[in-house]
């Protein structure tokens, strides 16, 4: 779905996802019988309703229960800050959920700051660069060890900091507490609007 408007084999797609080719084929098999996905003139495939397989697959995400998280917390309550130093980490991160829309589609201002961390053996290097303190829950800071690495597909750089793409970022947002439905919604319509040269051809094309 980063990628609307590109026709894709399946073995293409399989490297291009870092899965295999037989695990592709069989979800392949059932995007076409939804009608997410046709095969064009030269057999290749083709996401003809992306917003709808966006939709149906946030709606089964649950961020909040998928991942594993390490609840820190920052004497520092100004966000911007925090932000801020963040720009000096040198990991492999990705913010999301309500920092990571302030960023691309600012209506909701957070109150936590929640970051994809890729390796466990950065931890510490996040933990003393940000000045963070550990507690049990509740945190204003989370670390957050994704249920699959495929959240790093795609991320984007946004005033000097990482994010998970558009796409991620809404399934992340969808069933988040928090005004997350809000702040989904709201990224929602700017996807369309990326999307809207491509929404418009795909109509075009099926009248």
């Amino acid at each position: 779905m980063a990628n609307p408007g590109k026709g894709w084999s399946i073995r293409a797609l399989a490297k291009e996802i870092d899965v295999s080719v037989g695990y592709t084929h069989a979800v392949v098999a059932s995007l076409l019988s939804l009608g997410y996905v046709i095969r064009d003139e030269t057999e290749l495939l083709e996401l003809v309703n992306p917003v709808g397989l966006l939709e149906r697959w946030a709606s089964y995400h649950q961020y909040v229960f998928a991942n594993e998280f390490m609840d820190y917390y920052t004497y520092d309550n100004d966000i911007e800050n925090v932000l801020n130093k963040l720009r000096n980490v040198k990991v492999e991160y990705a913010l999301t959920t309500l920092a990571g829309a302030f960023l691309v589609s600012p209506n909701v201002r957070p109150r936590t700051v929640e970051m994809y961390v890729k390796n466990k053996n950065d931890l510490k290097n996040v933990v003393v660069d940000l000045d963070l303190v550990p507690v049990e829950k509740d945190g204003n800071v989370k670390l957050v060890f994704p249920y699959d690495e495929e959240v790093f597909y795609k991320t984007q750089i946004v005033n000097g900091l990482r994010i998970v793409s558009d796409v991620q970022l809404f399934v992340d947002l969808k069933n988040y507490p928090a005004r997350g439905v809000e702040a989904a919604e709201n990224l929602l319509e700017d996807i369309k609007k990326q999307w809207s040269e491509y929404l418009l051809g795909v109509a075009e094309s099926v009248r």
